[in-house]
C-alpha cells in the first residue's frame, strides 16, 4: 500500500475513533439535560457544540478522501452540501460510495443543524428541535461508522 494511502486510512480510522467519543459525549448530554432540567439551557449548549463537532469532523474525513482520490472539492455557496452529496454516490471506476443514502439524509439533518449553531445564539436553540437530531444520531451513529470504516478497508485493500 502507498504511503499516502495509509497515512489516509490511519487518519480516517483515528477521527471515527474520536467521533466515537463525540457522538457518547452528547447522549450523555442529552441524557443529563432531561434529568437536570433546571440547568437545561447549559447541557443544551455542549449537546449542540458536540453536533457541531460530529459533523466538522465527518466533513473532514469527506473532505480527505476528495482530495486523496482526486475528486474536485466542491465550491460556492452550497459546497458543503455539495460534498457529503458526493460522498453518497458510487464514482465509477475511482471509488464506491463512502455512505449510503439513507447516512446522507441523516447527515444532511445535521449538517443543517450545525448551519444554525453557526449562525444563532445558543439560547435560542429549542430543545424539542434538537432531541430529534440527537435522537437519529444515536440509531445511525454506528451505521454511518461502519460504513467509513468500510470506506477505509476499501483504500487499504485497493491501496
Amino acid at each position: 500500500m502507498r504511503k499516502s494511502c495509509q497515512e489516509l486510512v490511519e487518519r480516517i480510522r483515528g477521527e471515527v475513533s474520536d467521533l466515537d467519543r463525540v457522538v457518547k459525549r452528547a447522549w450523555m448530554t442529552w441524557n443529563r439535560s432531561k434529568q437536570l432540567s433546571s440547568e437545561q439551557e447549559v447541557y443544551i449548549d455542549s449537546v449542540a457544540l458536540n453536533l457541531h463537532s460530529i459533523y466538522s469532523g465527518l466533513e473532514r474525513i469527506f473532505e480527505l478522501i476528495a482530495r486523496h482520490v482526486g475528486e474536485k472539492i466542491p465550491s460556492g455557496e452550497l459546497w458543503h452540501r455539495d460534498l457529503l452529496k458526493q460522498m453518497s454516490q458510487e464514482q465509477k471506476d475511482i471509488r464506491p460510495a463512502v455512505i449510503s443514502t439513507d447516512s446522507f439524509f441523516c447527515l444532511d439533518e445535521m449538517r443543517r443543524f450545525r448551519h444554525l449553531v453557526r449562525n444563532v445564539y445558543t439560547f435560542n436553540l429549542v430543545p424539542e428541535k434538537v432531541e430529534p437530531i440527537v435522537a437519529d444520531l444515536v440509531t445511525s451513529w454506528s451505521k454511518v461508522q461502519a460504513e467509513i470504516l468500510a470506506f477505509a478497508d476499501f483504500l487499504e485493500q485497493s491501496g
